[in-house]
């Protein structure tokens, strides 16, 4: 089994926290999928994903993407990896044009790279009409779109998104849900949070489910549901799993 990412018993306690964040996680993903990284609010999966980007350090246990350690080759890492975080990462009062120049050259891309690059990200994301104008002018589902295609001008073999459908309209939605088809129908790899199991149980190949900083259970969404007493869907899956309390 070749494994794009690979977590050893990972462990993070911030200061001043009721609890640890990562409480001796492992799991693995394979390359070529479609992973789902599910788990209540407060599970760990941000502090997961950090520690992969190299952003944050774990306490102890290990992290690796393609064999590196995710500790000691950050640099060598971040060349193959995409992030969309939750968040968006761009300048409002820059075009998406000037922003897309500006985070290629910080990837090392030739300005002629990045155009040929974004110009072909922007038509498959329906915003090539909308190149020139200020990210603060784009709706909410043009900006986590335009979100995508930052992440995406290196052309990483493992793509990690945080939420990327979050508060968009249906069209944006179906735009990004069928794009990360077809990108990871090219061989790449994607690691994917949400809080939409539906989204989820149609898009991923498998997902895993962490609680409280935990490995609780992985498998396809087929076969979770088969194998969990009672559960139709993915969604009643996760409230087996991690309860129906709500999390803060």
């Amino acid at each position: 089994m070749s494994l794009a990412i690979e977590i050893t018993n990972l462990r993070k306690n911030y200061k001043d926290a009721y609890s640890p964040a990562l409480d001796g996680l492992s799991l693995q993903v394979e390359k070529n999928l479609i992973m789902g990284l599910l788990g209540p609010n407060g599970a760990g999966k941000t502090t997961c994903i950090s520690i992969l980007c190299g952003l944050v350090m774990p306490d102890s246990g290990d992290a690796f993407i393609f064999g590196k350690d995710c500790i000691k080759n950050t640099v060598a890492i971040r060349s193959m990896i995409g992030v969309v975080p939750q968040q968006i990462a761009l300048f409002g009062n820059l075009t998406g044009w000037e922003n897309f120049i500006y985070i290629g050259r910080l990837y090392g891309l030739s300005d002629k790279k990045i155009k040929g690059k974004a110009k072909e990200l922007l038509v498959k994301l329906g915003l090539e009409k909308h190149a020139d104008k200020r990210i603060n002018r784009y709706s909410g589902g043009m900006k986590r779109r335009a979100n995508i295609i930052a992440s995406l001008l290196h052309e990483p073999e493992l793509l990690i998104l945080d939420e990327p459908t979050a508060g968009v309209d249906v069209q944006s939605r179906a735009m990004i849900i069928d794009f990360l088809k077809e990108y990871h129908n090219q061989g790449k790899t994607i690691l994917y949070t949400s809080h939409l199991m539906e989204e989820a149980e149609k898009l991923c190949d498998k997902v895993v489910i962490i609680d409280e900083g935990k490995f609780v259970v992985s498998g396809s969404p087929i076969e979770l549901v088969s194998q969990t007493d009672g559960c139709k869907n993915l969604e009643e899956v996760f409230l087996y799993y991690t309860g129906h309390s709500v999390r803060d």
